[in-house]
């Protein structure tokens, strides 16, 4: 009896010693819990997360630029499924991947988890075709889970593949959008990318949020970058008529140009919306261009294709207060604008041409907006002096784009061509110094001038100017828009300071 209860006794204090050999360990046995949830395998969601940019719309407008006739197919293609669609859009486009816009930050942080052995899946709605050039270039995952054709894996279709996989609260995942909630709510750790505080909350409601990538800039500045408002200095063109007949003290004539001004203004920022969307796989190539708002992913290309027709209505609201010529010549300013960015920039030296037709067309648009006629030596001066322009900017970009990125051709030019195209522009700018001075001597200067005989100033600062821009170009430091170059510029600056001197002097 005595050695049943040493032995009830014994067994006692074992279970005692074991409750506080255990209670000691907890902190060691927790640390291991959570090392553990560390090695789990790390979901990674593409669009919006792992690159700044949603890659169906780019695979969108890449199809387009390569044939826009296919907007008809779309429709057809969405009728039987976006898994359907998705494949049928990444069968027929070719994209660069090595420049698109990847998050460094991410980045970063996924070969840091893998160089302590996490395993890396790409879980993403992207089509396959795409994923796996990504994934091939990338070289981080061990898997990877994408839209086939026939699944869209986005949301609760991508949250049971991978619970199909690793099992409810057996993965981490990282994503960026509301339909991540699915997933998250089946993960063991969030890590949310470029979300809103909002959301960053509502996903801490389904899980743990293990570390949060927090967007960096303000998008309301981005968007404004992307209007491009220092471009609208080349809408003061609009305002050359009121010089030009001598009437920028009559208040109606200069509320009218003002307008007219703010209509281009609307219009043009519209464009350059178009022509950045249009561009982006060219851009990215460029060692500056490289930077600008949709190259970089600072914008998704939704917003900027949003944006465009409520632009287009704000300055044809605009233009609705101006004569009915103005109107027509904002509208025809932005189809021809149009087909510059889809076809005309592709075609070796139509492109200059029409480019300086647009420049020409803002001068017009300014007659139209004062009802006057524009005078042919008007023209005829704009259209050489834009022309010259026109032809530094193809300069200047084979120049900089040949040196810096190694390339052979650009939009069509060859590196060969630099000195033709020097000849060519320099050539024109001095034939607009011609016709300035044939517009002197012919005596229309002296019916607006009363020591008409200071005009003749103007030739050889124009002359001097001209030669100073393409000495610039041939030094590689022009700008890729030669007129925001001019604005900027302190040379160009003590010029036209000098020209006004001497046109108020002669008046």
């Amino acid at each position: 009896m005595n050695g049943s209860i040493t032995s009830a006794a014994a067994v006692d204090d074992e279970r005692s010693a074991a409750i506080s050999v255990s209670r000691d360990q907890a902190p060691a046995e927790d640390w291991l819990v959570q090392r553990t949830a560390k090695t789990l395998p790390l979901a990674v969601d593409l669009d919006g997360t792992l690159i700044k940019t949603d890659m169906l719309v780019e695979s969108i407008f890449a199809l387009l630029r390569r044939n826009p006739l296919y907007l008809f197919c779309m429709p057809l293609w969405l009728t039987r499924g976006k898994a359907y669609f998705k494949r049928q859009v990444s069968l027929r486009v070719e994209l660069d991947i090595e420049t698109l816009p990847y998050n460094s930050e991410v980045l970063d942080y996924l070969r840091t988890e893998r160089s302590r052995g996490r395993r890396i899946v790409l879980a993403t709605g992207t089509d396959e075709e795409i994923a796996q050039k990504i994934a091939e270039h990338l070289q981080l995952f061990d898997r990877v889970f994408a839209s086939n054709g026939l699944i869209n894996l986005s949301g609760a279709t991508k949250r049971e593949r991978l619970k199909a996989e690793f099992g409810e609260k057996g993965f981490d995942y990282a994503g960026d959008a509301p339909c991540d909630l699915a997933v998250w709510s089946s993960a063991q750790h969030a890590i949310p990318v470029n979300c809103t505080e909002r959301l960053v909350s509502r996903v801490s409601n389904v899980t743990e949020v293990d570390r949060v990538f927090h967007r960096v800039g303000n998008r309301a500045m981005q968007f404004l970058k992307a209007l491009r408002p220092h471009h609208w200095l080349k809408n003061l063109l609009v305002f050359a008529p009121l010089f030009s007949v001598h009437a920028f003290d009559d208040p109606y004539m200069a509320a009218y140009a003002c307008l007219a001004f703010v209509a281009f203004s609307l219009c043009a920022s519209s464009v350059y919306l178009m022509n950045d969307m249009a561009d982006i796989s060219a851009d990215r190539r460029h060692p500056r261009k490289r930077l600008r708002t949709f190259a970089a992913g600072e914008l998704s290309l939704k917003l900027g294709s949003g944006s465009i027709p409520l632009l287009l209505m704000l300055s044809l609201l605009v233009g609705s207060f101006l004569p009915r010529p103005f109107l027509g010549m904002l509208v025809l300013y932005f189809f021809l604008n149009l087909g510059y960015s889809f076809a005309f920039k592709r075609i070796v030296l139509l492109d200059v041409i029409v480019l300086a037709g647009l420049y020409t067309m803002r001068i017009m648009a300014g007659c139209a907006a004062i009802s006057t006629w524009p005078s042919s030596w008007l023209l005829a001066f704009s259209t050489f002096l834009f022309l010259s322009l026109a032809l530094v900017k193809r300069y200047a970009e084979l120049v900089i784009t040949g040196a810096e990125a190694n390339v052979a051709e650009v939009r069509g030019y060859r590196v060969m061509d630099r000195e033709l195209l020097a000849a060519m522009g320099s050539g024109s700018g001095y034939v607009a110094v011609l016709v300035l001075a044939i517009y002197i001597s012919a005596g229309i200067a002296e019916i607006h001038y009363e020591r008409y005989q200071l005009v003749w100033l103007l030739c050889p600062l124009l002359l001097y100017w001209i030669s100073y821009m393409w000495l610039v170009a041939h030094r590689g430091a022009m700008h890729d828009d030669p007129l925001v170059f001019t604005m900027r510029d302190k040379v160009t600056r003590i010029v036209v300071a000098i020209a006004v001197i001497v046109l108020i002097v002669a008046r």
